[in-house]
Order: structure tokens, then sequence, then C-alpha cells
């Protein structure tokens, strides 16, 4: 499978790995599962960490490169498709970095790996529910 990483879902997998299902935690660990993330997701971190709503250390944008270089993904671009995407994304709420994700996984045929059942339930985007 292609995977594309929610944003929590890559903060559980570098910090927080109980937070994960086993289920889960073996679709990560899968060699022949593909993993990816957006830029979005890098974006949604930093502004977490700069608001203090997450504690990844002081120097955030060092401790995001950690992230990157820990967990072996492949970066979904964001390109004019996905920008365009993520206003007909059918999700019931605006959120701009859930729209983007889904919409990523749409233009680049992933399946979202997320708990967020606001996500999972809209039927909008192929989901593997880590909850």
């Amino acid at each position: 499978m292609r995977l594309l990483l929610d944003t929590h879902i890559i903060l559980w997998s570098s910090a927080k790995p109980d937070n994960l299902t086993q289920g889960i935690k073996d679709e990560l660990e899968n060699d022949s599962n593909e993993l990816w993330f957006s830029p979005i997701s890098i974006w949604e971190i930093i502004l977490l960490a700069e608001k203090r709503r997450i504690a990844i250390g002081s120097d955030i944008v060092q401790a995001v490169r950690d992230i990157l270089h820990t967990i072996p993904m492949k970066e979904a671009a964001i390109n004019s498709e996905v920008a365009i995407q993520s206003r007909n994304v059918n999700l019931p709420h605006q959120d701009p970095a859930d729209r983007f994700l889904a919409a990523t996984a749409n233009v680049y045929e992933l399946t979202l790996v997320t708990a967020d059942a606001r996500i999972i339930d809209a039927d909008a985007v192929p989901v593997l529910p880590a909850i």
C-alpha cells in the first residue's frame, strides 16, 4: 500500500508510538508499504510547536528535520491539482490542513492513515483508520 501519514500519525510514530494500534504499527513497519508525507504536515507541526500545543524541542526546525530523517517517507509535493482538489474534497469542515491532506491522498492515489473521525466518516478519501 501507498500510505500518506496524517500529521498526528507522524508525530505519534516519532514520539508516542504507544498511541498507535498494533495494526497501524505493523503497516508502518511493513517494507512492502510506501510511506508518504505532505509538506502541509510539516507546516502544521511547526505551527503546533510555535503555539506550544506540542513540545518537540527548543529547536523546532531541527526537530522537524530529525522526524523526517527518522521515518522513511517520500514527499508528496503540493501542486496545482492538490490545491484545486483541496477545495473540492468532500469534508464536513474547512480545516485547511485536513483538506490539503485529503486532496493529496486523492491526487497521488494514496491511502490516508488517520485517527481523525471527521475524515474517516466523511468517506472523501481512501483511509486506513488508526483507531
